[in-house]
């Protein structure tokens, strides 16, 4: 009698004890990710625009922050190519090198390695889609000023979506090659116009709005970072598998080189909208990772003051190139604590590739 009633006892404990343990989900994994790189953009660039907007920035919402280092592998101070080659690869590498390691060898993207693992594949920008942060994504080459050899790269892809400027390294080359042709007879729908592009909901799609980099936002650029960022996603979200997305806004870094900040706020603002596009389908979806980073600070900007009356801000520069300033990392969805901290740029690759679960080699 007395040992059932210990074993009656023992087992009523068990289940209090288990009650009262807190249940462990699995991690859930991202079977989506949207990489949205603000070129230039640092603390100072953000806040601005949230002055401008009345504290009322997408950017806002994102409650995991990290910071990341940006030194290149020969220089303290980077530049786009090797910061972009590090983030899409995980790889730091000599400045202004595209898609290769230090000693010329290539390096696997996590846009190319999502692709193998069956997921669809999209790059959007503001800037020619050949300049130095978007290239590293797709295409390995020895120098970033080399457009036409990266355009050519975009034939060895199967990239279902891109959206930019730069047309001319694709149809205007030395070579006499007319990629875009190429292109059509590989399926892609061909597009010189973000209206027309966004009316098409399948297939693959290439988007060239401009011979060079698309006019600043300010100066009829339009609504090209955001629609494009809707665009591809209503493509490639198609794919149940998953897809992985890198946006980015291209021209903060070129007003904050001209120590201009109205470009800068306005570019800001303007990537920003494209974040909200991500946020909002990333909200319905509940699959997918949101992470907006920058690839290096440039201008070395503060803000003096602000004249909420006004709206007028006052700013100063340290410089009219880059910094080494620590950059941040924002991110939002499944996975997105594995951005917290203070690491490598190199470690948002690693940290990507750790949500989707899939293997660097």
């Amino acid at each position: 009698m007395k040992r059932k009633m210990f074993f009656l006892y023992t087992l009523v404990a068990v289940f209090f004890i288990a009650s009262c343990t807190p249940h462990v989900e699995e991690e859930q994994r991202p079977k989506n990710i949207i990489l949205m790189i603000g070129d230039g953009m640092s603390f100072a660039h953000i806040q601005a625009a949230m002055l401008a907007s009345d504290n009322s920035a997408n950017m806002e919402e994102f409650k995991h922050i990290g910071f990341i280092k940006t030194s290149s592998a020969d220089a303290f101070v980077t530049d786009s190519g090797a910061a972009g080659t590090a983030l899409a690869t995980g790889v730091k590498t000599n400045s202004g090198v595209i898609g290769l390691d230090p000693d010329g060898n290539p390096v696997r993207s996590i846009l190319q390695i999502a692709d193998e693992n069956g997921l669809s594949t999209a790059l959007v920008a503001s800037s020619a889609i050949t300049h130095a942060t978007p290239a590293p994504f797709i295409a390995s080459q020895p120098h970033r000023g080399m457009g036409e050899a990266i355009a050519l790269d975009f034939l060895s892809t199967d990239i279902d979506v891109f959206i930019g400027g730069g047309r001319n390294h694709f149809d205007n080359r030395e070579d006499g090659r007319n990629l875009l042709e190429e292109l059509e007879a590989k399926g892609y729908q061909i597009f010189y116009d973000m209206e027309e592009a966004k009316q098409i909901t399948s297939g693959k799609l290439g988007v060239l709005v401009s011979p060079g980099s698309p006019p600043r936002y300010t100066e009829g650029r339009g609504d090209l970072l955001p629609d494009g960022t809707e665009t591809a996603i209503n493509i490639i979200s198609q794919n149940p598998s998953g897809f992985f997305m890198m946006v980015e806004g291209s021209q903060i870094d070129w007003g904050a080189h001209a120590n201009d900040i109205d470009y800068v706020v306005s570019e800001v603002l303007d990537f920003d909208r494209a974040v909200g596009r991500a946020l909002e389908f990333a909200k319905q979806d509940g699959e997918t990772l949101v992470i907006v980073t920058s690839d290096h600070d440039t201008g070395g900007m503060a803000i003096h003051d602000f004249d909420p009356e006004t709206g007028e801000i006052t700013a100063g520069w340290t410089t009219g190139g880059h910094t080494a300033l620590i950059q941040p990392v924002l991110a939002w969805g499944p996975g997105a604590d594995k951005f917290n901290g203070i690491y490598e740029n190199t470690g948002v690759f690693d940290r990507m590739l750790e949500a989707y679960g899939f293997s660097k080699n």
